[in-house]
């Protein structure tokens, strides 16, 4: 394959970035979080480096978050970020600009998607274009998005959840809300701070949920011990959780995401997080059959990838810019 076609997909997301290249498949998978030194001018680290220095880090390192709720919140460090990532995959041809689509929330406005566009152009890219996150997902996961009939597909992120019915490689409806692994994560150190007094970190949040969360009551909870500060006496101790409490604590954002779909199967004429349970959860609040996809977590990524070759989709999407 030439290097001068060189072409990538990107999953710029709130929690994760994941970049995809025609020929290799999914060749970064890193956290987005940038360090940064005291007064924001240099960038020290991104990625997984930047992970690693969360509560470590002294006062002079900041560590950001470029991206929030799915959009650009920084657009200097985003662009940082990308650079970054994009010349990590470019190695040493530089010489050779890449194709690039990247794939964007389906609320994200038209000033946030030439913000998306010119960070990548600015990264490297020679053409950016921009595909909806849904639509990208739905390819992913091999959902039959050409033909005349609806597919319904719900792609719940870091910062934000998409739900869309796809027909003939379009989005007849579509609709985002910024409530997604995130805000979950929340809701379980606040549920652990209310019930327990025990204060815990995001990084804590998202492992308990990783280790014993579920959307529906089990038979035989799952049991994880979890590590935090006692918030009366400020010393450290240690809590068990059962996802029986996860499903407790989880209550408010899971009814905000089943709202959504249900919002959106209710406009539509004539796949989900990590979490356990939780196609049945969708299933018994929809009366509607629900699937998670295999590799819910690549599936945007590798169809932002496997969309570059289809360019009918891109065409279709009008989202080209530059």
């Amino acid at each position: 394959m030439s290097i001068l076609s060189r072409k990538i997909g990107i999953d710029l997301g709130t929690s994760t970035v994941l970049i995809y290249v025609k020929g290799e498949g999914i060749v970064v998978n890193e956290p987005s979080l940038v360090a940064l030194n005291r007064d924001g001018t240099r960038i020290l680290a991104v990625g997984k480096q930047a992970f690693e220095m969360v509560g470590r880090a002294p006062d002079s390192i900041q560590i950001v978050r470029p991206m929030r709720d799915g959009v650009i919140a920084d657009f200097v460090v985003t662009e940082g970020m990308l650079h970054h990532l994009i010349g990590k995959v470019q190695g040493r041809q530089r010489l050779f600009r890449p194709e690039i689509m990247i794939c964007v929330p389906s609320g994200v406005t038209s000033v946030e998607r030439r913000a998306v566009t010119e960070a990548a152009i600015s990264a490297g890219a020679r053409q950016a274009w921009l595909i909806d996150e849904p639509l990208a997902a739905a390819i992913g996961v091999g959902l039959p998005i050409a033909e005349p009939r609806g597919n319904a597909i719900c792609d719940i992120g870091g910062g934000t959840t998409e739900i869309a019915v796809i027909s003939m490689s379009g989005m007849v409806v579509a609709h985002s809300i910024r409530v997604g692994g995130n805000r979950i994560d929340d809701a379980i150190a606040s549920y652990l701070k209310r019930t327990h007094n025990l204060l815990i970190g995001e990084r804590t949040a998202e492992e308990v949920k990783v280790a014993a969360g579920s959307a529906v009551s089990m038979k035989q909870p799952l049991v994880t011990e979890v590590r935090g500060r006692d918030v009366v006496t400020g010393l450290p101790k240690n809590v068990q959780v059962t996802s029986n409490d996860i499903v407790e604590a989880i209550q408010e954002p899971l009814r905000l995401i089943v709202g959504a779909v249900r919002a959106v199967l209710e406009e539509t004429p004539p796949e989900l997080a990590q979490l356990r349970g939780f196609d049945r959860y969708i299933s018994m609040h929809t009366g509607i059959p629900a699937v998670v996809a295999d590799e819910p977590q690549t599936s945007v990524v590798r169809g932002t990838g496997l969309a570059l070759e289809n360019f009918e989709v891109l065409k279709r999407n009008q989202s080209y810019l530059r």
